[in-house]
């Protein structure tokens, strides 16, 4: 049950991956079962069963139906196809902001919040791929506004897709960020074969399908692959992972240590990992810690400052990256000690899989909103 009951009844079709579906009216919350990633055919079935399933399940005719901005995915086609045939509006809603109204919902935040949505990839609002993010977005019963405040620096993905399940390139993305592009094939080609390196270095040269993001998890991947952690992933999020693993296990045995770093550029701290020696256990656990609390730091001194500009004392956390406990619990605590009350998911996790709610949420502000100007002006 939500704290505060829905300003309108919803259905939203969720996120690409780990997808599942939600209904709200009133203060009650629907889900579907989980369809898992859409890039399977059973899996996109999957959710055209659940639509049908939670329109069923609505006491009343819909106001609206909420997808994720990004137009080609499947989720998003579903949504589309369902609204025409309803003759209600289609509320799109970009990736970071629904992961922000999932609090905001689920909590019934009477503040404007600061957001930080940390994860892989989200389309962004100005048509490039987000996923490293500090939003203002309004108190939960107007939680359609909202704006975009600060980022992770933009990286390269060299290869396109390809880059998120080969941290290596990541990290080659690093170099030619930095002007040191000569250094790939060098340093990389023992390890990933020249001709593989020799074309990342020149896919980027070129600017040829070498899009740029502000990704938490494409930095999460430099780390670890400047680091040799992880140059080819084998399972989702191996190489953050890793990076964790050996971040949480430096810090323990140092739990005074500390990166002070209050750039969103990881770049320069990143560069720095290439003169580590491939097998020194020590400085490459080192180095995992320098970065989460450099990102930490990082993050942490925008949040902070965008939090004094606009007068609020509440930030939420969204995004698959603060699974992470490093991450997390290092960004709270510097947080808190600076006044500043932290919210993230309840109920469900702070990744896609419960994207679906904060979708819902901001349609239902957003059809509400239009009602009542569409009112005020027939008056």
């Amino acid at each position: 049950m939500l704290p505060k009951a829905a300003p309108a009844r919803v259905l939203a079709c969720g996120a690409y991956l780990k997808n599942t579906a939600c209904l709200i009216e009133g203060r009650r919350v629907v889900w579907s079962a989980s369809h898992g990633d859409l890039i399977n055919a059973a899996n996109r079935e999957a959710l055209d069963h659940s639509v049908e399933m939670l329109l069923g399940e609505a006491s009343g005719p819909l106001d609206a139906i909420a997808h994720d901005l990004h137009p080609d995915m499947h989720s998003s086609h579903v949504a589309c196809a369902l609204a025409d045939r309803l003759g209600i509006p289609a509320v799109a809603v970009q990736h970071h902001h629904a992961h922000i109204a999932v609090v905001q919902a689920e909590q019934g935040v009477e503040s404007a919040v600061i957001g930080l949505a940390l994860d892989g990839v989200g389309l962004g609002d100005d048509g490039r791929a987000w996923g490293g993010e500090v939003l203002w977005v309004d108190s939960c019963m107007s939680a359609q506004h909202w704006r975009r405040l600060d980022h992770l620096a933009p990286i390269l993905l060299p290869g396109g897709d390809i880059a998120a399940r080969e941290p290596w390139r990541m990290a080659a993305a690093v170099l030619y960020g930095l002007g040191r592009g000569n250094e790939i094939e060098a340093r990389f080609g023992p390890l990933v074969g020249a001709q593989a390196a020799r074309l990342v270095r020149t896919l980027m040269e070129r600017q040829v399908n070498s899009p740029s993001t502000t990704s938490a998890g494409r930095w999460f991947d430099a780390a670890a692959g400047a680091l040799r952690l992880c140059l080819h992933q084998r399972v989702e999020a191996e190489a953050a992972m890793l990076l964790e693993q050996h971040a949480s296990q430096w810090l323990e045995a140092h739990p005074e240590f500390d990166q002070p770093w209050t750039s969103l550029d990881l770049a320069p701290l990143v560069a720095e990992f290439f003169a580590v020696e491939e097998g020194d256990l020590e400085q490459t656990a080192r180095g995992a810690a320098r970065f989460h609390l450099g990102l930490v730091n990082g993050m942490a001194d925008s949040a902070i400052a965008a939090a004094r500009r606009y007068g609020t004392r509440t930030v939420v956390f969204g995004g698959g990256c603060f699974f992470n406990k490093v991450l997390s619990e290092r960004l709270s605590a510097t947080l808190s000690d600076a006044g500043l009350a932290v919210l993230r998911p309840d109920s469900v996790g702070c990744g896609d899989a419960g994207l679906a709610l904060g979708q819902a949420w901001v349609a239902a502000c957003t059809v509400e909103a239009a009602l009542m100007n569409l009112s005020t002006v027939e008056v």
